[in-house]
């Protein structure tokens, strides 16, 4: 039995139809004989996709019982006992309730999954792991539904249901989402042109990311190697140079010509010497690449052209930019030159831009080596020079007489071109053949082996000798160049490597990316273990390879130390080659310490935000809480007098000064008592369901008759919330909104419902908070402004929103059209489902 498949309708935003488009498939396969049912659909009382329910066999729910309400969930056993073809799910991010058996929707698919049932579900982009803080800084809304990405990516079908923002607002005004008394707050709220738009692009961008890794892969496994233009992707060749920057600025203005267009700069360290990159150029052409949008990549190649063509196909590119040559005229005769060359290679589906630049023709110096190699075409010449050289000589010697000694110089000569071009053994093969021809045509007696006078036979010696000792330097001499270049071209991949570590600049996954790409492995990992006895564990990967449970399985095993090991797959690396890779094993063993030292480092800033705390809880003992007992002891005192005769007036007035004192510490101590407790994370809600109008005007005792107004709407749901902690929190907003709201303007407290939520809002005219104070604010012990010191410890705001958060609600701070300060405090609305709880306010200072 295989494990099913797994289809999902991805939306931008509730109500572009993603479930309507689910039914409308499940209709289609029921048409074709497929045995498909309804595990879980909502269709929240939208009469369009209810209608799509009939003539579907649905499995019956599952009903619980969970403090005081009845919910319905997917019934799993019951979905697998029937064992269906495929199975509809809803909501894949959804959150089961307590009681059931997994704690997420998508677990319950994975498990349908697992039983050989395909499944056909829906998500929305928001709900996704990763976006979660990017959909929160669109909305203002922090998601607690999330489904890990990998899930939604391991699907087998990803199908986008589009809706442009103008359609589904209409769609929103028609009715036909949400009930009519939650249009107006969703229009006003999520559902602004602006927040509807950057959800369909990030829906948008991430299925084209899914559509591109489908491509890849289905390119690896047919080895597709021709490029195929989906989406333009440009890279830039990099030598180094100024002339860098303009190279990467002009691919940035082409990928912004095309949509999805991506730049990706690439610099190859060049194992012949013939460049001299400036490891300073090249960072800053890196964070300039990275500034753009594009990404830099550093790789190993003695073919510069080959390396380019392949790097660029490697990532299915369909442009290459690169600068016109900066080579003088008369340094042609070297070769054409990497541009020239690549543009030949290039083939009919890779264009390839030459770009001018303030560079061009001043000059890059002349070649000083020609690599690991003399070169193919060199070598050949050599062998050509030294076996069919010494043959033309002698015709040519054989028409002209120019005496012995003449004769062994040239044929010298010779030997000596053929090692300045093919190395030691065309120098070898030429002094053999030269040697053999001289003594037969040339020594006397002529055309014969042996040699009448003795010191011919010295010159011969002196000409064999004297060819071996120029062959072996010219070889010596290509061999430390090669040595020479190679360490040159390590050391400015290991230059620019440190770099990077050294600017806390690379992760680990990233430094094991870029071994992977810099060797052409399949696959590279990080192992460690505790002792020689225990079994390796994977610190991190990276690379599609097989997976490496111990180093001795890999293609490669480098040790890092007693008990670490950077594994690769893919091919078996050349001895020269593991130096670098040795360097890099340090520098992933280093980046990994690094990572560890940082979370201990959090660890510790958490304790000494406890410190911080603690510290300030002193000082407002010592201060904020000393005024009020000061003015309690002095009205007290003055009562108990027997010297003075207090009048009936003077009397009241020191019992009011007496009650406004202990009403004023009773409310810092609660705060100070109530910070303690989200500090130590002992907050325990007791959720039920009320509703928002029996809380607030409860919150309203504690400031002036008149200063606040609620307009909470009857027709408002219930939410799900804990009566004392949101009393205490709607307390705290409403008194900080009306401290710094002006005499005449007094506090709004509205209410609005959106979609399973209810948000509250706390409108002041005050001065209102720049963008970048309005977190700070919600930070123990912080005053905003030039507030005094009478005015609390500030601890009002960081107190609300920690109920809120304890509650499953959230606390936010937003300008008020006009001029002020909104707080908006989000709240669950009844039976929606539980949020996650909340990191305490030092695991948040900590996390920052």
């Amino acid at each position: 039995m295989g494990r099913g498949k797994l289809r999902i309708y991805l939306g931008a935003a509730p109500g572009v139809g993603k479930t309507y488009a689910m039914l409308a498939e499940a209709h289609r396969r029921v048409e074709r004989g497929t045995d498909c049912v309804v595990a879980f659909v909502e269709h929240h009382g939208r009469a369009r996709t209810e209608v799509m329910l009939h003539g579907l066999e649905q499995v019956p729910r599952r009903e619980l019982e969970y403090r005081g309400g009845t919910f319905t969930e997917l019934d799993l056993d019951a979905v697998l006992a029937r064992r269906p073809q495929v199975a509809l799910v809803d909501e894949l991010a959804h959150t089961n309730v307590p009681g059931v058996r997994n704690a997420k929707r998508w677990q319950d698919v994975e498990e349908l999954l697992a039983a050989g049932i395909d499944v056909i579900s829906t998500v929305n982009i928001q709900h996704l792991e990763s976006l979660g803080d990017v959909v929160e800084s669109i909305t203002g809304v922090r998601q607690r539904e999330t489904v890990p990405d990998e899930v939604v990516r391991r699907a087998d079908q990803t199908e986008l249901v589009d809706m442009s923002p103008q359609a589904l607002r209409r769609r929103m005004a028609h009715g036909n989402i949400y009930q009519p008394d939650k249009v107006d707050a969703a229009l006003s709220n999520y559902f602004r042109p602006g927040n509807l738009t950057a959800l369909r692009e990030l829906a948008l961008l991430w299925v084209a990311d899914r559509a591109d890794e489908y491509l890849q892969q289905y390119r690896s496994e047919h080895r597709v190697s021709k490029i195929w233009g989906s989406r333009e992707r440009i890279v830039v060749g990099l030598t180094g140079g100024p002339e860098g920057r303009t190279l990467i600025r002009r691919a940035a203005r082409l990928a912004e010509k095309g949509a999805g267009g991506e730049v990706l700069a690439v610099y190859i360290a060049r194992s012949d010497g013939l460049t001299s990159a400036s490891p300073k150029e090249l960072a800053l052409q890196r964070t300039l690449a990275e500034d753009l949008g594009g990404t830099f990549h550093h790789v190993l190649g003695d073919d510069i052209p080959a390396a380019l063509l392949d790097f660029a196909r490697g990532v299915n590119a369909t442009q290459i930019v690169l600068g016109s040559s900066r080579r003088k005229t008369w340094q042609y005769v070297f070769g054409p030159g990497v541009g020239a060359t690549v543009a030949r290679e290039s083939g009919p589906d890779l264009d390839v831009h030459i770009v001018t630049h303030e560079e061009v023709a001043k000059g890059r110096g002349l070649p000083v080596a020609r690599g690991a190699r003399l070169g193919r075409s060199r070598s050949v010449w050599g062998w050509f020079v030294g076996l069919v050289g010494p043959v033309l000589l002698t015709l040519l010697l054989n028409a002209v007489n120019l005496g012995l000694a003449n004769d062994v110089l040239l044929y010298l000569a010779l030997t000596v071109a053929a090692a300045l071009l093919g190395g030691l053994y065309p120098a070898l093969a030429s002094a053999a053949v030269g040697s053999v021809l001289l003594n037969w045509f040339f020594t006397p007696p002529v055309n014969r082996i042996t040699i009448a006078d003795p010191r011919n036979i010295l010159a011969l010696a002196i000409f064999v000798g004297v060819a071996l000792s120029v062959a072996s330097v010219v070889d010596v001499a290509a061999r430390r160049t090669h040595q020479a270049a190679r360490l040159r071209a390590e050391s400015e991949i290991l230059s620019f490597l440190a770099g990077d570590v050294l600017r806390g600049e690379t992760s680990l996954e990233t430094l094991l990316e870029r071994v992977r790409e810099t060797f052409g492995m399949e696959s590279a990992a990080l192992l460690e273990r505790e002792s020689d006895v225990d079994p390796w564990t994977c610190a991190g990967r990276a690379g599609s390879g097989p997976p490496v449970d111990r180093p001795e399985d890999a293609d490669v095993d480098m040790p890092v130390g007693d008990h670490m090991a950077l594994a690769l797959t893919g091919r078996v690396l050349p001895a020269e080659d593991r130096r670098v890779l040795a360097a890099f094993a340090a520098q992933a063993a280093v980046v990994l310490d690094r990572r560890r030292l940082r979370e201990e480092a959090d660890r510790a800033r958490a304790l000494a935000e406890g410190n911080r705390i603690r510290t300030a809880l002193l000082a407002a003992v010592s201060h904020d809480l000393r005024t009020p007992l000061a003015g309690i002891k002095a009205s007290v005192t003055s009562l108990r007098s027997d010297d003075v005769a207090w009048s009936d007036e003077d009397q009241a007035e020191l019992l009011e000064g007496i009650e406004a004192g202990a009403d004023r510490l009773d409310h810092l101590v609660g705060n100070l008592l109530d910070m303690s407790r989200l500090q130590t994370g002992t907050v325990t809600p007791l959720i039920r369901e009320i509703d928002v109008d029996e809380v607030a005007p409860m919150a309203l005792g504690g400031v002036p008759e008149g200063s606040a107004e609620l307009d909470i709407p009857e027709t408002l749901p219930m939410v799900a919330v804990d009566a004392g902690l949101l009393e205490r929190a709607l307390a705290n907003l409403v008194e900080n909104a009306v401290k710094y709201s002006p005499d005449d303007r007094g506090v709004l407290v509205t209410a609005s419902a959106l979609a399973d939520r209810v948000e509250v809002r706390i409108v002041d005219r005050g001065p209102g908070v720049p963008d970048e104070a309005k977190e700070r604010i919600f930070e123990p012990f912080q005053r905003y402004g030039d507030a005094p010191r009478g005015a609390g410890v500030g601890l009002g705001l960081a107190v609300a929103r920690g109920f809120a958060e304890s509650m499953g609600g959230t606390l936010n701070a937003e300008d008020t059209p006009g001029g002020g300060l909104t707080m908006v405090l989000t709240l669950r609305a009844a039976g929606a489902p539980a949020a996650p709880s909340h990191p305490t306010p030092a695991e948040r200072q900590a996390a920052r």
